[in-house]
């Protein structure tokens, strides 16, 4: 192997090497946006994952995104209609002060 050669092999190699570190920049970046995207819209930000299935994946995101009813959307409607959201609900009756007992007095 000439000297040539031996350059040009090791520039293609590196270029390989760029290139694949900002592929996988740019796929972790896409995931941390469409991640973002899924919380925002009150959905579990895991979804994003979807966008690693090869071929499909960011196809997957943007049809749960533009077709499904998102979970804030239930939320608005609740509270347009004076109701609270869905939630954990507070214990009933009122609270006793901090440091006084729970017991009932007889």
């Amino acid at each position: 192997m000439n000297d040539n050669s031996a350059t040009a092999a090791s520039f293609i190699a590196t270029m390989i090497v760029v290139y694949g570190i900002v592929i996988v920049g740019l796929v972790v970046f896409t995931i941390w946006i469409y991640w973002r995207i899924f919380a925002k819209a009150g959905f579990n930000g895991a979804l994003s994952l979807l966008n690693l299935v090869p071929g499909v994946g960011q196809l997957i995101c943007m049809v749960i995104l533009a077709f499904g009813r998102w979970p804030l959307e239930d939320e608005l409607d609740a509270l347009r209609r004076g109701g609270l959201p869905a939630g954990p609900t507070p214990p009933p009756g009122p609270t006793p002060p901090p440091g006084t007992s729970v017991m009932p007095t007889p």
